[in-house]
């Protein structure tokens, strides 16, 4: 950790990672829609709930800040797993088919 302040680097470590969390949440959205309809918005909610509680009692603030960003995107999720329901109703995504 002092290699990043010591150059300057922890902004830009933010970034990515922050970049990287967006870019992974994206396809856990469209996935937990497709197998578990918008059942599963509860996950995303307890996710978002236990990192902005981390966030708030980790006291370094690189990680603090990741955990924060991981809780928005989670709260973030709950609303696009409504809408990606509505997307696949759209036809823009395929729809699961029930099982015989």
């Amino acid at each position: 950790m002092d290699f990043l302040a010591q150059y300057n680097l922890t902004g830009l470590v933010i970034g990515v990672v922050t970049f990287l969390i967006i870019g992974l949440f994206h396809p856990l959205v469209i996935k937990g829609e497709y197998h578990f309809g918008v059942r599963c918005w509860w996950v995303f909610l307890v996710m978002g709930i236990a990192a902005v509680t981390a966030s708030v009692a980790v006291r370094h603030i690189l990680w603090s800040t990741l955990l924060a960003v991981w809780g928005a995107s989670s709260f973030w999720s709950i609303g696009e797993l409504f809408e990606q329901r509505r997307r696949v109703a759209r036809g823009w995504f395929p729809k699961k088919e029930k099982q015989g």
